[in-house]
């Protein structure tokens, strides 16, 4: 059997109590950090809090090489742990079809979403949300600073009067491309993303941080994307929100609870 658990958002504490009871259950563990990344904890913390050995995988270990995931599955009961809910990721998706083709058993159980709670720390109704997008480091594609696929999403959104959650890049792990190396884990801040955005597209368009959601001190800032760039969010991770159409409860709601400056509501 194959139980994908998400972690929830944080720390070892984030999981539900449905997820804990089925890791406690598992006779093997197998985690992938690549695509979200708990910032609360460390693997070694995890361990200890769940009484499990957990051998994380890198990217080809998931999504080239698989087989000792699967192999394990066949004759035990493993447990696949990812940050935040499970099956976000195609390559979790992916996995899980492996299995099924396989004739593994699978589960699901489900973690607290960064985009639930980007909904519930800012106030923005989560019903009006478009389609999300990723903001990569320019370096990794080499092209223009903000993608022309993020900029036509997020224009399509704004005209349909809809929000745009912008999932901001992380790089664990990462082999240096294009020349160039990098130096241990990377998160794109919200600050930084603000600058692109406000250097590459409206810099007097309505943003709003939201910095460690699920941790004890989460950060909401809703401004204009170019103050906030001159913002220091501290530590990670960011996601940042370009509203669409504001309504009155959300505009109360970023007043209240992100510091939003009254006079922006009647630019957007």
């Amino acid at each position: 059997m194959l139980t994908f658990i998400g972690l929830g958002l944080y720390d070892e504490r984030s999981v539900t109590v449905e997820g804990r009871e089925a890791l406690a259950d598992a006779d093997r563990a197998f985690a992938e950090f690549y695509t979200s990344h708990l910032v609360g904890a460390t693997v070694e913390e995890l361990e200890a809090y769940h009484d499990i050995d957990i051998e994380v995988r890198d990217r080809a270990g998931v999504e080239q090489d698989p087989g000792a995931i699967l192999d394990a599955a066949e004759d035990e009961h493993v447990a696949f742990l990812t940050a935040g809910d499970t099956m976000i990721s195609t390559t979790h998706v992916d996995l899980r079809l492996r299995a099924e083709d396989r004739g593994i058993e699978t589960r699901l159980i489900h973690g607290v979403t960064a985009q639930s709670a980007a909904s519930g720390l800012t106030g923005l109704q989560n019903y009006r949300f478009g389609k999300a997008v990723t903001l990569p480091f320019p370096y990794v594609h080499g092209g223009d600073p903000v993608p022309k696929s993020v900029v036509d999403s997020l224009e399509a959104n704004r005209e349909l009067g809809l929000h745009t959650l912008v999932y901001l890049d992380i790089k664990v792990d990462w082999e240096g491309r294009r020349g160039v190396e990098v130096d241990g884990d990377q998160y794109m801040t919200a600050d930084y993303a603000a600058e692109l955005f406000a250097e590459h597209w409206d810099g007097d368009a309505l943003g709003v941080a939201v910095c460690r959601a699920g941790s004890p001190d989460p950060v909401v800032a809703a401004d204009r994307l170019s103050a906030l760039a001159e913002r220091d969010f501290g530590d990670p991770l960011h996601m940042l929100i370009i509203p669409g159409e504001v309504h009155h409860v959300e505009a109360d709601a970023l007043s209240a609870l992100g510091g939003a400056p009254e006079e922006l509501f009647d630019e957007h």
